[in-house]
């Protein structure tokens, strides 16, 4: 059997929520499979390839697909062309965009559609172009999968597909994370912060991330608690809004905001151990696995009460409306203040995140893929 996978996505030390699925399911399906081929397709050759097997074969096909256009060209006319030599018995396509017109079974993962609810937070070009083809893409998928019900139904009512059509596999969580030892803690906090307490953010500094938020939210936490705790960002800058820039002017506080910039895993996972509380008051995630993270290290999470987060967290974060920076102040402030009720969120977070696994979506993914081979 061949399966072909689109790993695009899988570069080192550049990876979000996307490549992280594909590169967590990809390498578990080929380890788990020695039997199948799978063909791995790239847009561009990386310092090295992080899947590796025996029964793996790369193949970097141009051009390098960061602009609507060039992704186009690529998944249009560079994969189809691709696909058509080898002949695999599946395409998997994980980063929501399809080859259409194949004439090979295809299993489709969309994350969330979060351009049709808020178009103007990404480029026009981009926007235009999910607008138009994700529907295609939804419609033309043999099998078509998504990470939440929140996701499952969103994608049903836009795109007017049956809903036990959609099937959730839910994200996982990387193996790094786990509770730090009090050393651990007392080191990383020494070196992000002098030792001071610290709330982190974590992901794409992206308009729906919300950051502008948080940034006013915590100088009003700052104003009220005069307290030394400050706030860690750890993300790349994908898109610096208007909104972002002018919180960022504004703030009293700006000395305590500290840049952390792109970590890798095990650096993230120090990071984020080390927090005083993960905050994550996204206003729109198809699941949201920076809230796993935080579950996962035994850290108190903040997360907003909007789309699929609430279905991630369960009972084991405090919630708080994304578009309400009093409310989320008040969250920064009762986690703060409150050390009971900090261990409560401690204590139903890792209970939660045993819940999820790379393991479980790798092979929930594998038998969505097999069921389409025969």
């Amino acid at each position: 059997m061949k399966i072909a996978i689109n790993t695009r996505l899988v570069l080192e030390n550049r990876m979000d929520g996307m490549g992280w699925y594909i590169y967590e399911t990809t390498r578990r399906m080929v380890a788990a499979h020695p039997e199948v081929e799978f063909h791995l397709l790239y847009d561009r050759t990386p310092d090295h390839f992080l899947i590796e097997g025996t029964n793996v074969v790369n193949h970097v096909l141009p051009p390098q697909a960061r602009h609507s256009i060039l992704q186009k060209i690529w998944h249009q006319w560079s994969v189809k062309r691709c696909l058509q030599k080898f002949r695999p018995d599946a395409y998997v396509s994980a980063d929501a965009q399809l080859t259409l017109g194949l004439k090979v079974p295809s299993v489709l993962v969309i994350h969330d559609i979060n351009f049709e609810h808020y178009p103007k937070d990404i480029p026009g070009h981009y926007s235009r172009y999910l607008r138009k083809y994700s529907p295609l893409f939804a419609r033309a998928a043999s099998h078509l999968v998504t990470v939440s019900s929140y996701s499952a139904q969103d994608i049903a009512s836009h795109y007017g597909i049956e809903r036990n059509k959609i099937l959730v596999i839910p994200n996982g969580v990387n193996d790094d994370f786990r509770p730090l030892t009090s050393k651990e803690k007392d080191d990383i906090r020494q070196e992000l912060t002098g030792g001071d307490p610290y709330f982190i953010f974590v992901g794409s500094i992206h308009p729906r991330k919300n950051l502008h938020r948080l940034l006013q939210a915590f100088d009003i936490f700052k104003n009220e608690t005069k307290s030394r705790v400050k706030l860690l960002v750890a993300g790349n800058l994908f898109y610096m809004h208007d909104e972002l820039r002018s919180a960022l002017d504004q703030m009293q506080h700006r000395q305590d905001v500290i840049e952390g910039g792109r970590m890798d895993a095990s650096r993230l996972h120090l990071a984020v151990g080390g927090a005083l509380a993960n905050v994550y008051v996204s206003y729109f995630e198809g699941f949201g696995i920076p809230v796993l993270e935080g579950f996962r290290c035994g850290v108190p999470v903040i997360g907003g009460n909007q789309t699929a987060i609430p279905e991630v967290a369960g009972d084991a974060a405090h919630l708080v409306n994304p578009f309400d920076i009093r409310d989320i102040a008040d969250g920064l402030k009762k986690v703060y203040a409150d050390e009971a009720y900090r261990d409560t969120l401690i204590s139903r977070g890792l209970q939660r995140a045993s819940q999820f696994s790379w393991e479980h979506t790798s092979r929930e993914l594998w038998r969505a893929i097999h069921s389409i081979t025969n």
